[in-house]
């Protein structure tokens, strides 16, 4: 007997402790409806701030290319890979041979803090990158940032600590680049490469997304030159080291190859890369959604005015028991 009352005294507790722990929406209705003007007054404050927020931030325009890889032509080194048989039994050292296109290497280099340098940053306005402000679509005139850049002295005037420098590094330059500007995705199905810049300005995000499809064909282009160049100085150097008549006609088609070659990167503006859609002067924004900022702020002010309400209906009830 004494084990069966021990167990209905327990079976009682938990059950009032249940009930303690249940949600009673009646009594939840009742703190909203009393404090109904408390969560209408910090849901319209904190959404009144959000579109104010939403107001003060910029308009940012993207500028969007879709590129296909161009088929690049032979190189000598896939050329002499043919003959090197032939080549080797004459003594002849070949260069090795490298599989990998120059579009491939270039979706990689485009994100790289050396291309950006040397082939970027001296192609643009410093302060169009780390200063602007805001675009003044009526007069087509950015707005800079007067504590950060003086447009009048054309002097930066920004307080910065170690590591940073009052002239935005090239480093520092690249970071904000990448992260605020440049976004580049490769479609492995079809192999085309979406390049789009974001700007304040519609005109200066086309202009880049222009430079850098400009710079990164140049840049192969001239690197494949410099390197015909230096592979038809090498066949000359080795036709007249041969005594081998064979040897000699197998090294002059390579040489004729090579020339063709130079002759086609000459002639080819899109070296690496060609356009399927060109950069435009988009009309639409694409940032701020301020919609979404405005409902997002007012969902936070109704969860923050809730929260107060019950707070402060528990700290009453606590007070109310302690009299």
């Amino acid at each position: 007997m004494f084990y069966i009352l021990t167990y209905n005294s327990t079976m009682i507790e938990d059950h009032s402790i249940d009930s303690d722990n249940e949600i009673n929406f009646q009594e939840l209705f009742r703190i909203f409806l009393q404090s109904k003007w408390l969560i209408v007054s910090v849901t319209s404050f904190v959404s009144l701030f959000g579109v104010i927020y939403s107001l003060y931030l910029p308009n940012i325009y993207e500028s969007k290319v879709v590129l296909a890889p161009v088929n690049a032509s032979s190189s000598i080194s896939g050329n002499l890979q043919r003959f090197s048989g032939l080549a080797g039994f004459a003594g002849i050292n070949l260069p090795p041979r490298y599989d990998e296109s120059n579009s491939s290497k270039a979706i990689k280099k485009i994100s790289t803090l050396s291309f950006f340098e040397n082939n970027i940053l001296k192609n643009i306005n410093l302060p169009e990158l780390m200063a602007v402000q805001s675009w003044d679509s009526l007069n087509n005139v950015l707005i800079f940032d007067e504590s950060t850049y003086e447009v009048s002295s054309d002097t930066w005037v920004r307080e910065v600590s170690y590591p940073k420098q009052q002239i935005p590094s090239a480093q520092e330059s690249f970071k904000v680049f990448k992260s605020k500007h440049l976004t580049l995705i490769e479609d492995d199905l079809t192999g085309f490469i979406t390049l789009s810049i974001k700007h304040q300005s519609p005109f200066i995000a086309k202009q880049w997304a222009t430079l850098i499809v400009d710079e990164i064909n140049s840049f192969y282009r001239e690197k494949d030159k410099l390197e015909s160049q230096k592979a038809v100085s090498y066949l000359n150097e080795q036709i007249a080291m041969t005594g081998l008549s064979e040897i000699k006609q197998v090294l002059a088609q390579l040489m004729q190859e090579e020339i063709q070659k130079l002759t086609l990167i000459e002639a080819n503006k899109f070296y690496v890369f060609d356009y399927i859609d060109t950069p435009a002067v988009m009309e639409q924004k694409v940032e701020p959604v301020r919609s979404l900022i405005c409902i997002l702020f007012a969902l936070i002010g109704l969860i923050v005015s809730i929260l107060i309400a019950l707070i402060r209906h528990r700290i009453a009830n606590n007070g109310s028991h302690e009299l």
